[in-house]
């Protein structure tokens, strides 16, 4: 039997059903946790390694290397897992609105202003439809993060998830799992700005040489790996005095009577901007990597999850 013809193969996807609503975004909303969560769950090591030398730079002061060879001699290689299910479910549920928010505040964005305006002034509807996004995802994933850091910074806090999690709203109470919302929103917000319109631009450059419509899948993917590495060395950079006070916030409890405000405060003024950019080589090795893939499963979770009605405004 013959292979079908390019014409044959477009047509019946031409012809296959558009998915819309909760049909559709519910898809990106899958894909989009499953890419976060993966990605940011097997670069945990990394994660780990990062934190230390944010909150303990005297003592992790030979750089990533070093830092993976400190931890393993003082605790074991297990260490280097420490904060896995934290990491694991935090960024499943903040990829799942993030992917998915992204890409129903695109929709509702040409809704709105109608396709032309925004595929016209689509860099201001990446930025807005990103920054929408990842404030809610910020509310789901900040209790983990703060639950993942305190594990890693305290290693006999507790055991694994539930333990860190129900230590600390029995000791400190709920509003210590979001002490550091206000950091995450200064981290996460610009992060993830920065990261889908940098992918978004860079994405359509290529494109502009060699039309998406004529590439073959395998070549899509290796697109969005190289959109995405470039992202994650924007976004790292841009987040990265925010994700330092945010490990700092969440080592330990303030003073009594301190307020988060004059915590961050304090914490600014003691970093400075120099200190502010400890780690950054081991953050843009992790989201560099984390990022390029993150796209690349991102985009073939959504072809294989048949979610294909997504929001293209670029040009």
């Amino acid at each position: 039997m013959s292979a079908p013809s390019v014409d044959a193969v477009l047509a019946k996807a031409a012809a296959a059903p558009q998915l819309s609503g909760a049909a559709l975004y519910s898809r990106f909303a899958l894909a989009g946790a499953l890419c976060c969560s993966v990605t940011h769950g097997a670069l945990t090591p990394v994660d780990v390694v990062k934190t230390r030398i944010q909150l303990d730079p005297a003592t992790y002061n030979n750089g990533m290397i070093g830092g993976f060879r400190k931890v393993v001699s003082a605790e074991g290689a297990g260490a280097l897992l420490t904060g896995v299910g934290p990491t694991f479910a935090g960024y499943f549920l903040q990829g799942a609105l993030k992917f998915g928010g992204y890409e129903f505040f695109k929709q509702q964005s040409i809704n709105y202003f109608g396709y032309e305006n925004a595929s016209n002034y689509r860099t201001a509807v990446y930025l807005g439809s990103s920054a929408a996004a990842e404030f809610f995802a910020d509310i789901a994933l900040c209790p983990l993060e703060a639950t993942r850091i305190r594990l890693v910074s305290e290693p006999t806090f507790a055991n694994g998830l539930v333990g860190g999690f129900t230590k600390i709203v029995k000791t400190e109470g709920v509003g210590a799992l979001y002490a550091g919302f206000g950091p995450i929103c200064l981290k996460q917000i610009p992060y993830t700005m920065s990261k889908f319109v940098v992918y978004e631009k860079t994405a359509e450059t290529v494109y502009s040489f060699y039309p998406k419509n004529q590439m073959s899948d395998a070549m899509q993917t290796v697109t969005n790996l190289g959109s995405g590495l470039t992202a994650g060395f924007a976004a790292a950079i841009v987040s990265q005095p925010a994700d330092t006070m945010l490990s700092k916030i969440n080592k330990t409890k303030g003073a009594p009577g301190e307020g988060t405000t004059s915590r961050l405060i304090k914490i600014a003024k003691e970093l400075g901007l120099r200190g502010s950019y400890t780690g950054i080589g081991a953050r843009l090795f992790m989201v560099g990597t984390l990022t390029a893939f993150q796209f690349a499963i991102y985009g073939d979770l959504k072809k294989a999850f048949g979610a294909v009605g997504g929001v293209e405004i670029g040009k």
